[in-house]
């Protein structure tokens, strides 16, 4: 049953399968109220009905002993690894499946095949390229794959995907250990795109190389799917399995090299100066340059013809990535989490040093405190922010953008920018790489709850930030959209074709409007870190995520889940009419006046309805009225409220916190709206 799941979420990207899973078709009531119990997954001994890790829970492993080399001249990665691997399921497997994601950039893979064009009257050359797909020498060259004595294991390599057929029956509670040689020419990411690769300077003739998904990984084997094997087209991005690892990474002798986990060997790496500093910047409440832009300018006149090798370990990472390069300044400072020291770190070109130096590691600082209070202690002894003219993460490290004009300055957007994708890549360490979610499926269990979490970072850096997801205002224009141009939250990550909106800003928006309207600040919070704290480390599903929000909190919120995540119905209410009379009572001080309201849900999705009176005297009024008043009428409602003074006029949503997409609506008596145009010239300054 457990495995039905997936079967379930597909059925419902479907207008047509969505519908069978109401209670009273046709009727206007016990419809946007159903239990999500019809469409989401039952509960068992591995995932409980509060959302927590069933009694039986268990989840994969593997270990992994890597030396990787990299060749410069070549730009090429040559590498050997030996998996251990540990089958903690209940269920004997004979083959394993690992990820090859380097293979998205040969020329069969299926994302260069299925990609859609089309003939414009001017085309870039990126765009010709991609539409004549040249042939390449890129993707991941199999080597050898043995086991651990060395005999050749059998395998089969689908796009992005191989599978290794084991000599015998992996029985629960057995571990294996194989070994695989490989290696790959890297890619020019500027040109080829995906997640790492390399970037020339032609000024200087050098290039810095983001290693990323550069490995054969294990892919994932659970309990509500078994295998995950869906291709790695370039969006959904990856899950994987927890484990250990020792790396080591060798490098032209002047590089400077940033990675997962923590360094066992800066006191060969590192000369005398560089080792000093680094001692200095344990305690340091600033960040410390280690290397500095002068020294990284005098590096780039030569080029070292020896070798390093840096020795790294990580501990309970579900994957590993590294930055290596001459031309790098590197900073750090000590970030302190509950007594435990981590260090903070940034690594940058000399394009990014006005910005990266002046605000990186403190944003990694910030929002390593902040994302804790919400979550759980950042965990790991590093956190590492890269200057790579993109945004992506891993574990402890990731790769975010941020440069300045060659003079040096820079505009407040690409400063916001910078700190903000800082943010959230830096709080991607919490989901998906802790609280362990499967990007592959559900982007927004990752992009969404990190966005959420990115607008608060924002707002205790500076209250006055200007986030643009997370407020409810920020999404109507999307919501608003034809619904042959939308398509639900829950959609797979491939599939969506407004992909920002829909996996980062719009689950982002319906966080914060349950934790802003709906729950309230107090219950939202212990719910959101009771998630966190139960699946740290471990795969959570949505359903645990839903059920888990519900059991900490009391609230029933299935409605919000089944509107805001399975259709993609706007918030669109409206008062239609206002009746008033006015009662007299022996009791003098009850109130006099009563106002009848009329409400329509035009957009369809059901939400608490804030009301704002404004009385003649001028004073104002708020009465909150939860989502349940829609209960027995979905379309349209009337409600009467007793006032003591003489109301004026009547608002909805005056704080615009619950998306409504249509505010001309939500006054009474009506006002003229002005146009988007006749706001705009409102506010431009007389000529």
């Amino acid at each position: 049953m457990n495995k039905s799941f997936l079967f379930f979420i597909a059925l419902i990207f479907s207008a047509n399968a969505f519908s069978q899973h109401i209670n009273n078709p046709g009727s206007n009531h016990g419809n946007k109220f159903e239990q999500l119990g019809t469409i989401i997954s039952d509960p068992n001994m591995y995932r409980s009905a509060s959302g927590a890790p069933g009694p039986a829970y268990w989840q994969q492993r593997a270990d992994y002993e890597i030396d990787a080399e990299l060749d410069e001249k070549n730009l090429q990665l040559n590498g050997s690894e030996t998996i251990t691997y540990y089958n903690n399921s209940p269920d004997p497997l004979s083959y394993l499946w690992v990820q090859l994601d380097e293979n998205q950039h040969k020329a069969s893979s299926d994302n260069k095949l299925t990609e859609r064009s089309k003939l414009n009257e001017q085309m870039s050359e990126k765009t010709l390229s991609d539409i004549i797909n040249p042939e390449n020498k890129l993707g991941v060259q199999i080597l050898k794959v043995t086991d651990e004595k060395g005999t050749a294991l059998p395998y089969i390599i689908n796009n992005t995907m191989m599978r290794i057929d084991l000599p015998f029956v992996l029985q629960p509670k057995q571990k294996y250990k194989l070994k695989i040689t490989w290696n790959y020419n890297i890619a020019n990411r500027m040109v080829e795109g995906g997640r790492g690769g390399y970037e020339y300077f032609a000024a200087d003739d050098n290039y810095i190389f983001t290693m990323t998904q550069w490995f054969p990984r294990m892919a994932v084997y659970s309990d509500f799917q078994g295998w995950q094997n869906k291709q790695f087209e370039g969006r959904g991005e990856f899950a994987l399995a927890f484990g250990n690892y020792k790396v080591n990474m060798t490098v032209p002798a002047d590089h400077i090299l940033g990675a997962t986990g923590e360094c066992q060997n800066y006191n060969q790496v590192l000369n005398a100066e560089h080792l000093k500093r680094w001692n200095a910047a344990q305690t340091a409440k600033e960040p410390i340059e280690i290397v500095n832009l002068s020294e990284i300018k005098s590096a780039l006149t030569t080029k070292s013809s020896a070798k390093k090798t840096w020795i790294y370990t990580a501990e309970n990472v579900r994957d590993f990535a590294w930055v290596s390069s001459r031309r790098l300044v590197w900073d750090a400072m000590a970030t302190h989490i509950n007594g435990k020291k981590i260090m903070s770190m940034s690594y940058y070109g000399p394009e990014a040093y006005p910005l990266y130096n002046k605000y990186s590691t403190k944003v990694v600082d910030h929002t390593l405190r902040e994302y804790s209070k919400h979550t759980i202690p950042y965990p790991y002894p590093v956190a590492i922010s890269v200057e790579a003219a993109n945004g992506m993460e891993y574990p402890m490290i990731c790769f975010n953008y941020g440069r300045a004009e060659k003079d040096g300055t820079y505009s407040d957007a690409i400063k916001y920018g910078m700190i903000s994708v800082i943010i959230h890549e830096v709080g991607h360490n919490f989901f998906p790489m802790i609280v362990n979610s499967d990007e592959r499926q559900w982007s927004w269990m990752d992009e969404g709850l990190n966005t959420f979490c990115q607008y608060l970072a924002e707002k205790t850096w500076d209250p006055n930030y200007p986030s643009q997801r997370g407020p409810a205002h920020k999404i109507t224009d999307y919501m608003k959209m034809p619904k042959d141009q939308l398509e639900p939250i829950m959609t797979n990550s491939e599939n969506i074709i407004n992909f920002g909106p829909n996996a980062y800003a719009k689950p982002a928006t319906a966080l914060n409007i349950l934790r802003e309207t709906v729950m309230g600040k107090e219950l939202f919070d212990y719910a959101f870190k009771e998630y966190a704290k139960r699946w740290a480390f471990k795969h959570p599903t949505p359903a645990d995520f839903f059920r888990t929000m519900e059991d900490a909190s009391a609230v029933d919120l299935d409605w919000f889940w089944r509107g805001w995540f399975f259709t993609t119905d706007p918030v669109d209410i409206a008062i239609n009419n206002v009746r008033y009379t006015q009662i007299k009572s022996a009791d003098s001080k009850a109130p006099g006046n009563f106002y009848e309201l009329d409400f329509s849900n035009v957009g369809g999705l059901v939400m608490p309805i804030v009301i704002e009176w404004t009385f003649a005297d001028g004073s104002k009024e708020v009465d909150r009225i939860p989502a349940y008043i829609w209960r027995k009428d979905e379309n349209k409602l009337t409600k009467v409220f007793a006032k003591a003074k003489e109301v004026t006029s009547v608002q909805i949503d005056p704080y615009r916190e619950t998306a409504d997409i249509d505010e001309s609506n939500n006054i009474w008596p009506r006002k003229n709206q002005p146009s988007r145009f006749e706001l705009f010239k409102q506010q431009q300054l007389p000529r």
